[in-house]
């Protein structure tokens, strides 16, 4: 596993949409854990591939309960329901923000073994979600 260099705001890679993966090799089981190696390393709770040079649709997250591996993730559900919270990002250090969130989402993706999961998050594991999904359509929380 390795720690890899975090892309910093002002980085094209960031406002780029990340690609889909095609297929899911062994490099991509290394991927996932040099994102989550790089995560922690960071003290971060989620990190997307596009904070680490790369364009393709990949998440990490760990708000405490165990890694979450995430390939391709989409939301297809979101409450009504919304709150306001302080964000900040690996990716723009020493910034934090009030953005909104819906309260609660339902997550499709792949698996590290290629597998549909369905991941339903609220609170803080649907911020994160919301976050790092974001991050694979170019946006960030400063957007917000």
């Amino acid at each position: 596993m390795a720690i890899l260099n975090i892309r910093e705001l002002g980085d094209p890679v960031l406002r780029t949409e990340a690609k889909k993966v095609e297929e899911i090799t062994a490099k991509t089981a290394k991927l996932l854990d040099d994102m989550v190696e790089t995560m922690y390393d960071a003290q971060g709770v989620g990190l997307a591939a596009p904070q680490i040079g790369i364009s393709k649709q990949i998440i990490v997250i760990d708000i405490g309960q165990g890694v979450i591996e995430l390939i391709n993730p989409e939301i297809v559900e979101s409450s009504d329901r919304t709150y306001i919270d302080q964000e900040g990002c690996l990716s723009i250090p020493e910034q934090s923000g009030d953005v909104e969130r819906a309260y609660q989402v339902k997550v499709e993706a792949l698996n590290r073994d290629g597998e549909e999961i369905e991941l339903e998050g609220k609170g803080l594991l649907a911020r994160v979600l919301q976050h790092e999904i974001d991050h694979l359509a170019g946006k960030l929380f400063i957007d917000y």
